[in-house]
């Protein structure tokens, strides 16, 4: 949540501004309702300009994203925890705590190695695109000295990643991701490797699906109960390269919620995820800025 002076100067607008810039999960026409989910294409895969294969030495920072059985089919129903399932990416062996790092205003430019003679592959934005909050990016992998970070850049499309040193950034360290499982339609938050909430969740039509990849919150937004996007949404790094056709809003990607509860559990949206108003409640304390989201089918 935007808090303090932030918040008491935005809320007046919010409503207006984020329709614009996080809404593209409203539906544009009736055809998008209820549309069936399809398989990411090849082309929607993200592309990573490094890989742990190249950097022996890598030392993951990222959770683990399992999944846990005993799952509650209602909405209002946290998952206790029980047996792993193999549905969800395996991060066997990764650290528990994710280290996440503030970025400077001016962004920092992304390498293709942890070395500082290595080609740039991009800049890590300073700033959220809509909202300008100061971004908090996860530190996907360190390398053996713990000098250099493997990061997602944020907003750039395909997904790609680079390596960013760390010397001198200002360090948090989250338990908490949040993980949403496309085939299932499903939004789980872990903390540490404890399952505490799974409830459904409206993805990404056939013509405009959510995309994969690893993203972070990035923006904490308050709106009015009965908004089109509900009473609060998470924006988060990522944005929707299939945009619908016609369509005049902005491509931040976002977890809110809705004033249609009848497409929570669907494939209604043009790429963000919906949750109920219960659920919302529950992800505020947790999805802290620069928490991690990942994303896959």
């Amino acid at each position: 949540m935007l808090t303090g002076a932030r918040s008491a100067l935005r809320t007046s607008w919010l409503a207006v501004a984020l329709a614009a810039a996080l809404s593209i999960s409203l539906p544009m026409a009736a055809s998008l309702a209820g549309a069936a989910v399809a398989a990411p294409s090849p082309a929607a895969s993200r592309t990573l300009a490094v890989g742990q294969a190249t950097h022996p030495g890598v030392q993951h920072t990222a959770p683990r994203t399992q999944v846990l059985a005993a799952e509650g089919s209602r909405d209002q129903q946290p998952a206790a925890a029980g047996d792993r399932r193999a549905s969800a990416p395996d991060h066997t062996g990764w650290d528990l705590a994710s280290t996440l790092v503030h970025v400077p205003s001016g962004g920092i430019a992304a390498r293709r190695n942890p070395w500082t003679s290595s080609p740039s592959v991009g800049t890590v934005a300073s700033r959220s695109k809509y909202y300008r909050v100061p971004l908090v990016i996860w530190v996907e992998a360190t390398n053996a000295k713990g000098t250099w970070g493997r990061v997602e850049l944020p907003y750039v499309w395909p997904r790609t990643d680079g390596w960013i040193p760390l010397a001198g950034l200002t360090r948090e360290t989250t338990f908490v991701h949040a993980d949403i499982d496309l085939s299932e339609h499903r939004v789980r938050v872990f903390k540490h490797d404890r399952l505490l909430y799974s409830v459904a969740g409206a993805i990404g039509s056939a013509a405009s699906p959510t995309p994969p990849g690893e993203y972070v919150v990035t923006d904490q937004v308050p709106f009015s109960p009965g908004s089109p996007l509900g009473s609060f949404a998470f924006g988060i790094s990522g944005i929707q390269p299939r945009l619908p056709a016609g369509w005049s809003g902005g491509d931040q990607l976002a977890i809110h919620g809705t004033n249609a509860p009848s497409s929570i559990g669907t494939s209604a949206s043009a790429g963000c995820v919906r949750v109920s108003e219960w659920a919302l409640t529950k992800f505020k304390p947790l999805l802290r800025l620069g928490t991690p989201v990942i994303i896959h089918a």
